[in-house]
């Protein structure tokens, strides 16, 4: 019947489960089991490895002794029949049949002879649960490190008559008289191996890990349950344990000799319902034999509920589980659960009346008579009982009501179980019914039943028992509801007997019976007043002593059911009362026992424990004889350092001041941040316009704390931000920095009221409101939690959630935290997309960011506790600790956080004064602190320049730490240490006050020269020998420096089990490392270097084992719990106890190495395989101590001998670190001083190791524990005191969870309490609730986030500056040189608009000046002849655009814009506006003929609604008819004249297309024309613009095309226009012609305004200014006769126009990229649509020609956005047989006809304008940089590049040419040529001998048929092989090249 297993065959398994299976049948009265029955047994066993493992509870013990006791019920128990003693035989318990003393406290200084391969183990017998009985046993038989391998059977020997050889356990326990009434088993009874201690004594060592395996995977397994406990609990008081703590299981595979010396803690896994067995641990420090050999127990049941007989011991530990804690539950995603009570907590919480007392009302009607409270009831039970109402009514209090707590939580946790999971109820599954009230009190009677003395019960867990209960209950059905197909055998319902209200107290008291009383049933016939009055009763009567649970039930089968649980325990009822408090209240209640003196009764019991009379005594004594020594001694020990200090500081060189600059995570974060401003910008919720602003400001909002307010200062004047953002001058004072960090107090209102001024004065500026520490006081403004709390609660609320800055455009909110939980929840204003966490360091192993240093945060220490590390960087006291717990009980009426805060001062002091040479004091403290003070005070020593470490006492309550640091400030005087380390009291509204003589120790450090410096942040600390005590209810944000070595956290608020309070308190010790550094190496050199006592100490003896590791190499992953102590009665005893061994009496000068390693309290055991383990070790010791110390030798100690070498290191470690070595730590003046030389630096050590942190026990379990999946147990806690779950129906976190997906969790699971600032936001359409400028930046504590926020500012700047800016063309006017230099002008320079007459006087410009056009031919004139050769010589065309010079520009608010800029202003014209739809537009067809063409042109108009007026349409079928022209003679300042035409191609994005700012909000027609194959992107980012889409057949085309499209198409509409309009009466001549065309890069247009003085020969002064285009439109619109021009341009805008430029203010000549076209004046004059390039120089050409007006006004400007995408780039050449894309050079783009080159796919045309741009040399080689000979261009200009000139002449009649009788001609081009072209106009010209022709048609037959006609061959000599053409296909219709030579 035993149910261990181990190293048995595994078929026993199945025979105890079928065992027990059956004798739980025959036991129950229904006749089928539980189905969780198979399902704990069977299923739980295949993963028991890793379930059992992390679910157990040490001290089963009492379970099994249950068995072994007959039970109360009428059930026969199944006894174990024993052989009986023989005759005359000794039966006594604890002695052998022999009669010899067996037990471990008579015969521990025995000298014991144990046979070779033999251990001695101590066994339990259940007649004494005080005692072990030491055996020998067969090691063989016992199991292996990994609780395996143990062989079946038994081995022993009597340690006590001698007897050997018994083979059988059975036989062995007979002899011993264990007295079994159950089957032995070795595994239930062999319990400890034991070991000598330090003293020789046999003491208990490590636990017998039977099935060791699971305790090696084991941590508990935590799912979500957040250690919510029975109460909102708020106290500091005695240490609380929670059911999800790591049981104390000692490593596995530690050694035997590690002495397993303290209290094991053995607490429930974190939700009893979530691992497949539980911990019943019962251990207590008075029951330290009888409770401290945990055994693993087989998970089991009660049977089925309603049994007649009673269970074995072993089902009470049942909790209703999954067979996999791993499964993942699929919850719904919004449970919803009833409102719960405004006190209820369901999670933890702080509330400020949750503990109703008295006939206050309650969630359950009162009935019955008023039950009266005791008089002196707190006096006589030493405790205030809590009463939790459960089920039903509940009776009313009248009396003593002061000595008793009532709290409403656990009915709300009953009523909340009631609710049925929504996930089930889409399934139809109403039909299952929730868990029964008599279930619910069964469960809770079973989880108090387990729980140990030491421990507390959550809330939480119950809650998880109930859920994991009815989930298993109805398995079955909730399986057949979420089958999507039926299966072909249907699950079949299990037939559960609900249990009656009769049964219930029965099965209750069954389940107690075996608790030796620790929970009492009472039941009552008729009311609960009956069960609270027994209890009463019982109370004072002294009978409920040992009982820390009463369960009260009133269960009739007429009514229901009535309940209710008090807790009497002294222990429990402590942290539960006292968790009630709320902060206010806690300090107040802390205050008060301070202020009445009521401390004082502790105070005396202190000073009666030292045996020389009382500490003050003891220190005025030494400070007496101390002073007539300090002048001589103390001078060289103390006040050494500080005189190095002045005269040699630069003998250090570990100190030095860390340079502030952006780490590569902070730089990547920083990025992120700005990527989500982005973001949202981008977003279609137009909620941020970064276009519209200009620059940067913002306003840091920190919590009250001074420090943390001069720190951020700090990091802000360090960052240069100010400066970035032009917000600061050069010169910046701390005066004009403090206006950007407000501290969140009183007076914080002003300067958010400016700061709100400011954003509303400046629309332009985007102002970030950065919310720093942003979990700090979420209270809600209108909820205030403390009504007499200080004006700044609520603050954060107040401020931040105004509707001013919710509704403010221009203001973007940045909360920053390193604890996001509460800013997490349903109601949450941050949208979860706009959340940045921090990134991971590493990804799928590899380095992200690489870093010189490596951060040390909770994962990292708690890791440190995991890995094998010598030291463990998280530690508790066990002295401390069994200290605070003996007091509790003797002072019942004092705050637990006042009598740790006494007991933890009163350790300090003692530790003082044994460092300072009072050696007897040394028992008086713990062993950790001990170490603390010891290298406290000896850092400065090991510095020549004195430098120290720090040491952080964070102590809560702000009264208590003042009352630590005066008494500590007193100690320290007393001593005279008061130059050797500074304490330093931290308060959260104050300052940092230090003494003068470490101010001016810092400024020699720092080098600060300012008189009146004062440090004001912890940072500027670095280096001060210092103790601070960190006071404050929270850290709001403090760093501390870098050398901080120890992190002391014993006092924090241990009952505040909320994720975001350990985690904060945590979070101080963070910690940058240097990375190149191993940590393991660096925790071995410190003990060796400053804490030799550490490797003897009796609490430290497991860590020095695992220091170098055991021999087998296998060391355990199992975290390695501390040993505690045990004696919990006599608190001086404990102390005693646990630092008995911490000295080595032996003087150190006279030990060598090997003295110290054999001495027998660095290492003991009890076999000879740890012996050689030790001696192994001690080698090890040897080397590490050698190695150690050899690298600070100085150089001369090279000479020694290596013996010599190692003596010497080793004097100098002990006299370094033991100030016990001698009577006092100054006696030994010589090895001091070997010390300085030797001894590295605190603060280089402390720069390479991250501090160690000391914490409650309470809380140490809860952070080093972890669930199945590994998720620490602190994730799984309520995330925030603030906040509740949603539901107890939820899913498991897990540790795969990114911090999104936790973001995620607490999103969907969390809700804010009503005191929460996001209570009451909440809007039925879920995506109302976020705020849209709202961001959440977290990440750990002391990472970097200030640094990375402020420079986030800083790139946000540059990035507004470049979205504000852009890169225009700025390039000088080409060609300038070779106009004509002429004094003639032909207006003055203030015109304003250019005279018709004089005009046409001015002489056309044919030169080309636009800098684009510099790789372009050179357009010959009469008057260029001289040899240019100069020209820029060729260059790529690919090269070009990169080349061109660009400047930066500022846009101005006359800019146009492209897609990515929306303002509020321009919504409407974008289509944004809700009355636009994107689908609001029609699509008209509309055609035209055109003669050259040949056939008629179709093009489609895409028409939105909003832009429909522009247009006429037919009125019966809607018909596009015409586009509506204003005329000549309109005036109005509201409209442009003039239609805009924009062709664009792979622009979409990028084209500036948004004219609204540009046109200063003046009404325009705008039309987009695009090809067909782009339409439908262009209509999706520029919805509401009208577009002209092209045909098909132009989808190749260039923008020649485009142009000719446009031109044709208005002139048309101009005649459509003026036959419409003269049926009005309205004069053809009166419609305005005019039309604009303008790229689609035009960004900005300028005007000069010229101011002229005097006559038009004098001085004139001009300056440049951006004005917006109606103004220059309106301008040119307005000219006198305007109509009589043909064409109106601009200069291009360039930073180098010089005045001569704009002397002339109208100019002829060319004129590009924007221009005003008369439709009407250039019917006759057409764009070539098959141009690709140049087609506006050829336009211009011709249009002057025909002898019209081509005027520039110079005055005007545009500017031409660089833009890197579409347009000419847009064509690319590539070859049309390869598939994969090949570049393809300019030459190849022609060939011989019929050949069989490679055909190219593009156009005939772009091939041709390619090829002669790069290669026409090869048709023209006379005209190469033959200037004065140019090549004869007919009709067209065509670029033949840089080196050759051309000529232009017109072939039309009457036209317009440059007089060419004294030219003669390189070359003659005859492009496309038409009828006006003929031979006799072609003989006027001459042409050198061997001058070049080129004739280009068509086809082969127009170039012969051109040839014939133009008589070419009289006067040209052509070949066969002189034929060419482009080198595309047939298809494509390639044009054909005939050349010849000049005869």
């Amino acid at each position: 019947m035993g149910n261990s297993y181990a190293g048995q065959l595994k078929t026993t398994r199945f025979e105890e489960v079928l065992h027990n299976s059956i004798e739980a049948s025959l036991r129950s009265n229904n006749l089928v089991p539980r189905p969780i029955f198979s399902q704990l047994y069977l299923e739980a066993e295949q993963q028991l490895s890793t379930l059992e493992a992390g679910s157990r509870v040490d001290n089963e013990e009492e379970e099994e002794e249950e068995e072994e006791e007959s039970s109360e019920s009428s059930s026969p128990p199944l006894l174990y029949q024993m052989k009986p003693p023989p005759e005359g035989c000794c039966t006594t318990d604890g002695f052998c049949q022999a009669g010899k003393d067996l037990r471990l406290v008579s015969i521990s200084n025995d000298q014991i002879e144990v046979p070779s391969g033999f251990l001695l183990v101590g066994a339990k017998s259940p007649n004494l649960p005080d005692h072990l009985l030491v055996c020998a046993v067969d090691k063989r038989f016992l199991p292996d490190d990994n609780g395996r391998n143990a062989l079946l059977g038994f081995s022993g020997n009597c340690v006590g008559c001698g007897k050997k050889g018994f083979c059988y356990f059975t036989e062995f326990s007979n002899h011993i008289n264990l007295k079994l009434t159950i089957q032995p088993k070795k595994q239930k009874h062999l319990k400890y191996y034991l070991v000598r201690n330090a003293q020789g004594a046999l003491t208990k060592g490590s636990v017998i890990c039977w099935k060791g395996v699971e305790f090696r995977g084991r941590q508990a397994s935590s799912g979500p349950c957040s250690s919510t406990l029975f109460q909102p609990p708020e106290s500091s008081g005695p240490s609380l344990i929670t059911t999800s703590e790591l049981v104390s299981v000692p490593n596995a595979n530690t050694p035997a000799g590690t002495q397993q010396t303290g209290t094991i803690s053995d607490h429930l896994p974190s939700t009893a319902a979530l691992s497949s067995t539980v911990y019943n641990g019962k251990d207590s420090p008075k029951q330290l034999v009888k409770n401290n050999l945990p055994t693993l127990t087989r998970p089991s049941v009660l049977g089925t509920l309603t049994n007649s007989g009673p269970p074995k011991k072993r089902h009470k530990g049942w909790s209703p589980e999954s067979p996999s804690s791993t499964e993942t539950w699929n919850m719904p995603p919004n449970l919803q659960i009833p409102n719960r009570n405004k006190n209820d907590v369901g999670g933890l919480s702080c509330l400020t009346h949750s503990a109703v007392v008295g006939p206050v009302s309650s969630p359950m009607v009162a009935s019955g008579e008023p039950v009266s409270v005791p008089d002196n009831l707190l006096k006589i039970c030493k405790t205030k009982p809590v009463v939790f109402k459960g089920h039903g009514n509940f009776p009313y209090l009248c009396g003593n009501l002061n000595d008793i707590i009532v709290s409403p939580l656990l009915y709300t946790c009953y009523r909340n179980s009631q609710s049925i999971s929504r996930v089930y109820e889409q399934y139809g599954a109403s039909a299952i019914q929730p868990i029964s009230e008599e279930m619910q009190l069964l469960l809770t009677v079973y989880y108090l039943v387990q729980l140990a003395p030491d421990q507390v019960p959550l809330i939480e867990d119950l809650e998880q028992i109930f859920m994991r209960s009815w989930q298993e209950s109805h398995l079955s059905e909730i399986r057949q509801y979420q089958q999507v197909i039926p299966q072909a055998f249907p699950a079949v319902p299990s037939q559960i007997a609900l249990m009656t209200s009769a049964q219930l107290p029965w099965l209750a008291g069954l389940a107690a019976s075996s608790c030796n009383d620790s929970v009492h049933i009472i039941e009552c016939s008729y009311s609960l007043a009956e069960g609270l009055s027994e209890m009463f009763k019982l109370l004072i009567e002294g009978k409920l002593v040992k009982t820390n649970y009463v369960v009260i039930i009133c269960a009739c089968r007429n009514r229901a059911l009535d309940s209710c649980i008090a807790v009497t325990g002294k222990y429990q009822a402590r942290v539960l009362s006292e968790s009630m408090l709320t902060p206010a209240e806690y300090q107040k209640e802390v205050n008060y026992q301070l202020v009445t003196g009521k401390v004082e009764t502790l105070g005396s019991f202190f000073s009666t424990l030292c045996p020389d009379g009382d500490i003050e005594v003891l220190l005025d004594k030494f400070y007496q004889e101390n002073q007539s020594h300090r002048s001589s001694s103390l001078s060289t020990s103390v006040n050494k350092p500080a005189a190095l200090d002045i005269t040699g500081a630069a003998v250090c060189t570990s100190y030095n001041i860390e340079q502030h600059q952006i780490r590569p995570f902070q730089l990547a974060v920083a990025q992120k941040l700005l990527s989500h401003v982005c973001s949202i910008a981008d977003s279609s919720t137009q909620n941020l316009d970064l276009g519209s602003f200009e620059k940067v400001d913002f306003l840091i909002c920190v919590p009250p704390s001074e420090v943390t307010y001069q720190q951020t200062l700090f990091h802000l004047w360090h960052s240069g931000v100010l400066l970035e953002l032009g917000l600061g001058k050069e010169h910046l004072t701390k005066q004009r920095m403090e206006q950007y960090v407000v501290k969140l107090d009183a007076e914080a209102q002003t300067k958010f009221k400016v700061f709100l001024q400011n954003s509303m004065q400046n629309p332009h500026t985007l102002f970030v409101l950065i919310h720093d520490h942003a979990h700090w006081d979420l209270v809600s403004a209108v909820h205030s939690l403390y009504p007499q709390a200080e004006a700044s609660v609520g603050l954060v609320d107040r401020l931040l959630n105004c509707r001013e800055v919710k509704e403010a455009p221009n203001i973007l909110i940045l909360h920053v935290t390193s604890f996001p939980y509460a800013l997490q929840t349903q109601h949450t204003h941050i949208s979860p997309y706009n959340e940045i966490h921090w990134p991971s360091s590493y990804s799928n192993g590899t380095e992200l960011y690489h870093e010189n240093k490596k951060y040390f945060g909770l994962s990292e220490f708690i890791e440190s506790t995991l890995s094998g590390h010598s030291l463990p960087l998280l530690r508790y006291d066990s002295s401390f600790e069994a200290m605070v717990m003996a007091l509790g009980k003797r002072f019942p009426r004092l705050h637990s956080a006042v009598i740790r805060t006494f007991v933890l001062v009163q350790h300090y002091s003692a530790a003082m004064m044994a460092v300072s040479g009072l050696s007897q004091m040394k028992n008086y403290t713990s062993v950790e602190t001990l170490e603390i003070t010891q290298n406290l005070i000896n850092s400065s020593k090991q510095c020549p320049s004195g430098h120290g470490f720090m040491v952080v006492l964070r102590i809560p309550c702000i009264p208590l730490a003042a009352v630590a640091y005066e008494r500590l400030y007193h100690v320290r005087e007393r001593l005279s240490l008061a130059d050797n380390f500074e304490i330093i009291l931290g308060k959260p509204n104050s300052g940092i006050t230090i003494g003068k003589h470490f101010v001016e120790q810092l400024k020699i450090w720092q080098k600060i020269e300012d008189a009146e410096w004062r440090p004001q942040t912890y940072l500027e600390l670095e280096g001060l020998p210092c103790i601070l005590i960190f006071s404050g209810m929270d850290p709001q944000g403090e760093a501390l420096p870098r050398s901080l070595r120890y992190c002391d956290l014993r006092l924090i608020n241990s009952s505040c089990l909320v994720r975001t309070a350990l985690e904060q308190e945590l979070g101080l010790a963070a910690y940058f490392v240097s990375s190149e550094i191993h940590m393991n190496k660096v925790v071995v050199n410190d003990v060796l270097e400053s804490d030799p006592e550490k490797l003897s100490s009796t609490d430290n003896e497991d860590e020095e084992i695992a220091t170098e590791g055991s021999t087998s190499g296998k060391r355990s992953p199992v975290k390695r719990e501390r040993s505690c102590s045990h004696d919990s009665a006599s608190s001086s005893l404990s102390s005693k106890a646990s630092s008995a061994a911490f000295c080595i009496e032996s003087s150190p000068l006279l030990a060598t190495p090997g003295d110290v390693a054999k001495s027998p309290q660095v290492l003991s055991s009890s076999t000879e395989e740890n012996a050689n383990n030790c001696e192994r070790q001690r080698q090890k010791v040897e080397k590490g101590a050698q190695t150690v110390i050899s690298k600070h030798l100085p150089a001369t100690a090279e000479h020694l001998d290596s013996k010599q070498n190692i003596k010497s290191a080793q004097i100098s470690i002990n006299s370094s670190s033991s100030p016990f070595s001698s009577s006092s730590s100054s006696s030994a003046p010589t090895h001091n001083s070997f010390i300085l030389q030797t001894s590295q630096c605190s603060m280089a050590k402390a720069w390479k190791q991250p501090p160690i942190v000391f914490l409650p026990k309470l809380v140490y379990d809860i952070i080093t524990s972890t669930d199945s999946s590994g998720l620490p147990k602190s994730s799984s806690l309520l995330p925030n005191h603030s906040v509740m779950w949603a539901s107890s129906f939820r899913p498991a976190m897990s540790k795969m969870m990114t911090c999104t997906e936790q973001s995620l969790y607490y999103r969907q699971w969390t809700v804010p309490k009503p005191i929460h600032m996001d209570y009451n936001n909440r809007n039925e359409g879920r995506m109302d609730t976020f705020h849209p400028r709202r961001l959440l930046l977290s990440g750990p504590p002391q990472i970097g986030k200030t640094g990375a926020y402020l420079h986030f500012l800083g790139i946000l700047s540059r990035m507004l500056i470049r979205l504000t800016e852009v890169d225009v063309y700025d390039e000088e006017e080409i060609n300038i040189k070779l106009q004509e230099e002429s004094d003639q002008f032909y207006h003055q320079p203030g015109d304003i608009w250019p005279d018709l007459e004089t005009f046409k006087k001015i002489p056309f410009d044919y030169t080309i000046h636009d800098p684009k056009y510099e790789d372009a031919s050179l357009i010959c004139t009469r008057l260029q002849n001289v040899n240019r050769d100069d020209r820029s010589t060729s260059r790529k065309q690919e090269d070009m655009y990169v080349r061109r010079q660009t400047t930066r520009m500022r846009l101005s608010k006359y800019a146009a814009y492209n897609t990515y800029h929306h303002c509020e202003q321009c919504h409407q014209y974008m289509g944004f506006n809700p009355r636009y739809q994107l689908y609001e537009s029609t699509l008209h067809a509309f055609a035209f003929s055109y003669s050259m063409l040949g056939e008629e042109i179709q093009l489609h108009f895409i028409i939105p609604k909003s832009k429909e007026h522009h247009f006429v349409f037919s009125q019966p079928g809607r018909q596009l008819e015409s586009m509506r022209l204003p005329l000549v003679t309109d005036k109005s300042q509201d409209y442009i004249k003039s239609p805009t035409f924009t062709p664009t191609t792979g622009r979409h994005e990028h084209g500036l297309f948004n004219l609204y700012h540009a046109m200063d909000g003046a009404s325009h027609l705008h039309v987009l024309v695009v090809k067909e194959y782009e339409m439908a992107i262009y209509k999706k980012y520029w919805p509401n613009h009208i577009m002209l889409v092209l045909p098909s057949i132009f989808n190749s085309a260039g923008v020649g095309a485009a142009h000719f499209l446009i031109k044709e198409l208005s002139y048309h509409n101009l005649e459509l226009e003026r036959n419409r309009q003269e049926e009005l009466g309205i004069k053809p001549q009166d419609i305005w012609p005019f039309i604009v065309i303008s790229d689609d890069s035009c960004v900005m247009w300028n005007a000069v305004e010229v101011d002229c003085s005097g006559d038009r020969k004098s001085e004139y002064t001009w300056t440049e200014r951006n004005v917006s285009l109606k103004q220059i439109l309106q301008h040119i619109e307005a000219t006198p006769n305007v109509t009589h021009y043909a064409l109106i341009g601009m200069r291009k805008w360039s930073s180098k126009t010089n005045s001569g430029e704009i002397r002339e203010p109208f100019s002829f000549c060319h004129i590009h990229d924007f221009i005003m076209l008369n439709v009407d004046l250039t019917q006759n004059v057409q764009y070539n649509q098959n141009r690709f390039m140049c087609d506006d120089v050829d336009f211009n050409l011709r249009a002057h020609s025909a002898g019209l007006l081509i005027c520039r006004f110079n005055r005007f400007s545009v500017m031409k956005k660089q833009i890197a995408v579409g347009g000419q780039r847009s064509f690319h050449i590539k070859s049309k047989v390869s598939e994969t894309p090949v570049s393809t050079a300019p030459a190849q783009y022609i060939c011989a006809p019929d050949s069989k080159h490679t055909f190219l796919a593009a156009p005939a045309q772009l091939l041709l304008e390619k090829y002669l741009q790069y290669h026409s040399h090869r048709f023209f080689p006379l005209s190469v940089k033959n200037y004065s000979h140019p090549v004869l261009s007919v009709d067209c200009y065509l670029n033949l590049g840089p080196q050759i000139a051309v000529c232009y002449v017109s072939s039309r009649p009457h036209s317009l040419n440059i007089s060419c009788s004294g030219l003669t001609f390189s070359g003659l081009l005859l492009y496309l040529c038409d009828s006006f072209v003929v031979a006799s106009f072609l003989k006027k010209f001459h042409f050198l001998k061997g001058a070049t022709l080129c004739v280009i048609c068509q086809d082969r037959n127009s170039l012969r048929q051109t040839v014939v006609r133009l008589e070419l061959e009289d006067e040209w000599q052509f070949r066969l092989r002189d034929e060419f053409q482009t080198a595309n296909a047939k298809e494509d219709r390639p044009l054909f090249f005939l050349t010849g030579r000049h005869i």
